[in-house]
């Protein structure tokens, strides 16, 4: 064991015990000061620190040489190396594995003049390598805690390999399905999308970060990503004051509710500025009007993407408007550590921010324990107790069945029988083991997922066979790479039609490649990719009775499934027991619950597409009259609505009533419904209020989601469920550009969807 002290002021005295056989621990201690008071003790680190060191904080790399390897000797990896000996550096991301993090800290912690711990973070979206359901299935599920729970599985797990931040969740709204990245948000609803961030953090973060099975929660993409023209990933936004406000940020506001430590900005520009450099965000709105203490990265690069949008001449212009905007972390630009310094010295970014941003990071290095003890999330021994470990597998299997989403099923085709069927199985989705780890698939190995096919075996009463049908994608999907899809060969379908034509039953499984969705990965086209409509309709021919199981990151166009085949299933892409999941639901073992978070359109033409749309001055047409909001060659209408969702189960609605229909300013009205279990099967129906302000000093939504409730309701079983109005909850910025709630006139509704027709009227009066 060696000691050493180093005491670098009369306040502080900074202690380094380590050993190369056990671990270091790093305590910085202020005589004045209890050791849990963070903000003295954050001070107190601060002090010591020069301006380069300050910067160094703000610095993030990306891994950027074999650690286990000799030391970089020359070029950008030698740089990189040299700033992280001289604590120039305050993260790094994409280093996995405790061995790799702890040597990194060590370099961090042992050879830096003042010995600061990094943060080490990853693109933990929905699981490290035991995966969930991609987030937009997850949220399907409309089940708080099972979404909570399913984050807190991901934090443990990632936790256990050395990391301790999570660029997650996105809390984006968005309401078209070309965007690649819808996969990784909560839909289209704010309500539902506010209530889904606040869990995830929570289920990132847990209550404290006293044990090392939390990591902290990062809420991205600061602001407006998902309203991307066109649906085009990086595409410039253009939105207005009110649907910034009552649309994009309250699910930001409510993971800063929920505790949140650290914010991601965004790719785009909004109001002519990228965010990456907006004040207005970051300043005045995030940190000013929503008191957020924590810190805010970049996205990857975005700080020099600034020069591309044209506000920034070079990357020094670049730090510049980003430092003075509000950006507190660097993500692999290299422009805050090569040029802030110069900045602050010419007097064009003042050295508080500077300040402010180093502050924000050291007190989250504080919060997090790693100024304690930075080996804390380095335990090879609990790494390899820890990933992948039945809990966290059963876990998964639990979030997987509940994201499933019945969208029909005619004539009760499903559940399939247990016993006596000849199924055919079809569709080259059903046997792959990779494409239903979706996008965003952290360090899950390639085929470790479960098949459609293997969950279908464990059922061995029916007679299963396979066939393939066709390929979807030719060559193997890489990440970061398109996606080449097979638009010629059909050499498998034969096979595909003569198992159907012996079957009694046939499953379809259909849809995209897990590397259709996520980043970069828009699509104008949002059909059945390749050959596979093709497949469908030839399949059909030969058998009617076709249950299509839809793999997808986004919703798609089924209009042909829809007016043809009997029983269809969103399945998603459901993680990493996916398979499992699908063959239960199949089977009757899970009665599905799932709810659409986002709409199904008709046609691409209709998007973006929403159930919260504005009524125009022309909602309807009167006669033969064409001068109305409409389409002339498709309805206006989605195919399947936002909340929308069926069960093998049947539920009515009857017997709306409110205890008043006055609200004033410290009352509240009691809405009550009463839902029964009609079928002989016992359920759960996702019970949906939906609240339209009639009239408004700004124009208001048709219908806004303002409660929900998860209800089991066994087979003929009645309950009434009931949901509270008050004051808050109609409140909205209006046009005297505040959050208020204006008198006058509202109608409720409650039902299984956005189309419930359930209703009653009330006032609110001030």
């Amino acid at each position: 064991m060696k000691r050493r002290v180093f005491v670098l002021s009369q306040a502080v005295a900074i202690t380094l015990i380590w050993s190369c056989s056990t671990h270091k621990t790093v305590t910085y201690n202020q005589p004045s000061a209890k050791n849990n008071d963070i903000e003295r003790r954050t001070d107190s680190v601060l002090n010591l620190m020069t301006l380069e060191e300050k910067i160094g904080q703000m610095n993030q790399y990306n891994g950027f040489w074999e650690v286990t390897g000799p030391a970089p000797k020359d070029g950008a990896a030698a740089i990189k190396y040299e700033h992280l000996k001289k604590g120039w550096v305050g993260s790094m991301l994409n280093v996995l594995g405790t061995k790799d993090v702890r040597a990194l800290q060590k370099i961090a912690v042992e050879q830096s003049r003042l010995h600061i711990p990094i943060i080490f973070g990853y693109d933990v979206i929905h699981g490290y390598q035991t995966l969930s359901p991609i987030p937009l299935g997850e949220s399907a599920s409309w089940d708080l805690e099972a979404i909570q729970k399913s984050a807190a599985i991901a934090a443990e797990e990632a936790a256990a390999v050395g990391l301790n931040w999570t660029f997650a969740p996105m809390v984006d709204i968005t309401r078209d399905a070309r965007w690649g990245r819808v996969m990784e948000g909560a839909g289209e609803d704010t309500f539902l999308g506010s209530k889904i961030a606040y869990a995830r953090v929570k289920g990132f973060q847990g209550e404290n970060f006293r044990d090392a099975k939390t990591i902290l929660a990062c809420t991205k993409h600061f602001a407006a990503y998902g309203f991307a023209e066109a649906g085009r990933d990086y595409n410039t936004v253009d939105i207005g004051t009110s649907t910034l406000y009552n649309v994009v940020l309250p699910p930001f506001k409510a993971t800063v509710d929920a505790g949140v430590y650290t914010f991601m900005n965004s790719f785009n520009e909004i109001n002519g500025v990228p965010s990456t450099g907006s004040a207005f965000l970051q300043r005045d709105i995030l940190k000013g009007n929503w008191g957020f203490k924590g810190f805010v990265v970049s996205d990857w690069g975005s700080m020099a993407e600034m020069i591309a949008h044209g506000q920034a001449k070079d990357g020094k212009q670049a730090a510049e408007i980003a430092a003075n905007g509000g950006s507190d972390m660097d993500m692999e630009s290299s422009v805050y550590v090569e040029h802030l310094a110069a900045l602050v010295r010419e007097g064009k970014v003042q050295e508080s921010y500077i300040d402010d941003s180093a502050r924000r990071i050291l007190r989250t290095k504080f919060e997090l324990g790693l100024f304690d003890d930075p080996y804390k999330y380095c335990d090879e021994a609990r790494e390899k107790a820890t990933v992948g470990k039945k809990e966290f597998q059963d876990g998964v299997l639990d979030m997987a069945k509940k994201s499933i989403v019945l969208l029909k099923n005619q004539n009760d085709l499903l559940p399939l029988k247990k016993s006596g069927q000849k199924i055919a199985l079809i569709g080259a989705l059903a046997n792959d083991k990779s494409s239903p780890l979706g996008s965003w698939r952290g360090a899950a190995k390639d085929g470790s997922a479960v098949s459609v096919l293997e969950g279908m075996q464990k059922y061995p009463g029916n007679q299963l066979t396979f066939e393939k049908g066709v390929e979807v994608a030719i060559g193997t999907p890489v990440f970061g790479s398109e996606t080449k899809i097979n638009m010629t060969d059909r050499s498998e379908f034969q096979k595909a039609i003569t198992a159907a034509e012996n079957a009694d039953v046939v499953v379809m499984v259909l849809g995209e490649i897990g590397f259709q969705t996520g980043e970069g990965r828009s699509r104008v086209n949002l059909d059945l990719p390749g050959l596979q409509q093709e497949l469908l309709e030839a399949v059909y021919k030969a058998n009617k009775n076709v249950v299509l199981v839809v793999n997808s990151g986004r919703p798609l166009i089924l209009n042909w499934a829809d007016q043809n085949i009997p029983a269809i299933v969103e399945a998603w892409q459901l993680g990493t027991q996916s398979g499992n999941a699908i063959a239960q639901v199949l089977y009757g073992d899970y009665n599905p619950s799932g709810k659409l978070p986002m709409s199904f359109p008709r046609n691409v033409g209709q998007l973006p597409i929403y159930y919260n749309h504005k009524s125009t001055g022309r909602p309807n047409g009167g006669g033969e009259s064409v001068f109305w909001s409409h389409y002339g060659d498709e309805k206006n209408t989605p195919l399947y609505p936002f909340g929308y969702g069926l069960s093998y189960s049947k539920f009515e609605y009857t017997n709306l009533r409110l205890s008043t229909t006055s609200l004033s300013d410290n009352d509240r009205i009691t809405v009550s419904v009463d839902v029964k279990n009609t079928s002989k099967i016992d359920g759960k129906e996702v019970v949906q209020m939906y609240i339209h302000d009639l009239f408004g000093s700004a124009t208001r939504p048709v219908r806004e989601l303002k409660g929900f409730e998860m209800t089991a309701l066994k087979a003929g079983e009645t309950k009434t469920v009931s949901f509270d109005i008050d004051k808050k909850l109609l409140e909205f910025y209006t046009a005297n550009n505040r959050w208020e709630t204006e008198p006058g006139d509202f109608t409720v509704f409650i039902g299984g969807n956005s189309d419930a027709t359930l209703s009653a009227n009330f006032k609110y009066v001030n």
